[in-house]
């Protein structure tokens, strides 16, 4: 029997990609598949596309039209709220501009039942306008608290098993508006997995393309322009508050490391330094860490 999958996409003014990576979501090899959008209040006729769409393919539902998000987060939480989950055994996020391979969905819940996982996520490879391709590795180890610090990877190569989608429904339900302070639903949805005790994979294989253009709201972080608004995201606060935001809302403020920490004062942040190889799974990103709690802490020190 194949896998039922009930794939999750938030589309925002979609018109220029949406249609190509439907078609590829919907010709997935070997799996039942069917598609829920959620579109973010556009001006370019995305919605009026989607309910044609609809129309065609009774496959295809969409979320009640005219909803202002501005931001995939609060448009991926729509989605997981609303989304129907006894008829699906899987559930995955999708971008409106990727393109999938044919054997993408298969694939990964094939090494989901092998690895008897949860969660998955994995590589991608990314692909620019002018013809570079680049395979952005994600596949670190996993260490102790990295899920507290960063997302498993981009969100679109997410997937759910229905056990896990419905417990983090319920938990989303449980606090809808204080999740839409949570800027950025994977990372969420990654530290929800692993501080419950679900297991979480990360594949090394790239099933997907990763678009890259000017519109892309996160996109591939790599490069000088890229580094410095992280560093920007750091010193503006918004990284290290997100951290403990998700940290308390996912229940893990008591937890003896979190309490070391969360209050973000100067000690904190050099406990944190020190703590950088559990903070984070690439051993660049560990020195960075730590790296910048460090400074971080000397700043709050000449205050």
């Amino acid at each position: 029997m194949q896998p039922r999958i009930l794939v999750l996409l938030a589309a925002y003014n979609g018109m220029r990609w949406i249609s190509e990576q439907v078609n590829t979501i919907l010709n997935q090899e070997e799996v039942s598949v069917s598609l829920l959008i959620s579109v973010d209040r556009s001006d370019d006729g995305t919605e009026n596309w989607v309910d044609q769409l609809c129309q065609r393919d009774s496959r295809v539902k969409t979320l009640a039209h005219g909803e202002k998000f501005g931001g995939a987060a609060r448009n991926f939480f729509r989605l997981i709220s609303e989304a129907p989950v006894d008829d699906f055994d899987y559930f995955s996020f999708a971008d409106q501009d990727d393109i999938w391979l044919p054997n993408k969905l298969i694939s990964a819940t094939r090494f989901m039942l092998e690895q008897k996982s949860d969660g998955y996520s994995g590589n991608v490879t990314a692909f620019w306008p002018d013809g570079r391709e680049s395979i952005i590795v994600k596949a670190q180890p996993q260490v102790a608290f990295d899920h507290l610090f960063e997302a498993a990877g981009p969100g679109c190569t997410y997937i759910f098993t229905q056990a896990l989608f419905a417990e983090l429904q319920r938990d989303i339900n449980s606090r809808l508006a204080q999740v839409q302070n949570v800027t950025l639903h994977d990372w969420y949805c990654y530290a929800y997995s692993r501080s419950h005790g679900f297991k979480w994979v990360i594949d090394a294989q790239p099933y997907m393309r990763y678009r890259q253009h000017g519109g892309n709201q996160v996109g591939v972080n790599s490069g000088a322009k890229a580094f410095k608004k992280r560093l920007s995201q750091v010193f503006d606060g918004w990284w290290l508050n997100q951290a403990a935001l998700i940290s308390r809302m996912v229940g893990m403020e008591n937890d003896p490391f979190v309490r070391r920490w969360i209050g973000l004062g100067r000690w904190e942040l050099l406990c944190l330094a020190g703590s950088a190889c559990k903070c984070r799974r690439r051993l660049r990103d560990k020195f960075v860490f730590g790296g910048l709690c460090l400074m971080l802490a000397l700043l709050r020190q000449k205050k």
